[in-house]
């Protein structure tokens, strides 16, 4: 498996595996915009010249707030969202970024899992956050990034 920057020849890719794992799934026009706006660092985990995740951010001066993080069901429980994690820390540490934020569903125990094992640590709770279905999200925080 390879962790490399996400490209316009993935968003098909992407697409199919953000509609199998969210609700409110963004589509491939949203992960474009995403993916050319300097502001934000992309990446994909590709196998066998397939991609099989992806997770990025968005800069905001020195802060990075990840905004997708997501692996294809048939590759879950491989660690391979714990790779494409540790490469897009690496990434925003390169890039000065000084801590990391995100949400993740109160309900979804195996990503706050991942997260914790990164040194992520929650910090609050936005009540109501996550539509389809109602859930609070977890504020988690990684800061200082090293």
């Amino acid at each position: 498996m390879i962790v490399r920057e996400m490209s316009e020849e993935d968003l098909a890719e992407v697409a199919v595996i953000e509609q199998e794992s969210f609700s409110l799934p963004w589509k491939e026009e949203d992960f474009r915009k995403a993916i050319n706006n300097a502001d934000n660092q992309y990446l994909v985990a590709e196998l066998n010249h397939k991609v099989i995740g992806y997770c990025g951010y968005w800069e905001i001066t020195d802060e990075g707030d990840i905004y997708n993080v997501a692996v294809d069901k048939e590759h879950r429980g491989q660690k391979i969202g714990y790779h494409m994690l540790k490469a897009l820390i690496q990434v925003a540490l390169c890039r000065g970024i000084t801590s990391l934020t995100l949400e993740v569903r109160s309900s979804n125990v195996v990503a706050r899992r991942l997260y914790e094992s990164l040194g992520f640590q929650q910090e609050g709770i936005r009540k109501g956050f996550y539509a389809k279905p109602k859930d609070d999200a977890v504020i988690m925080w990684l800061k200082p990034i090293q």
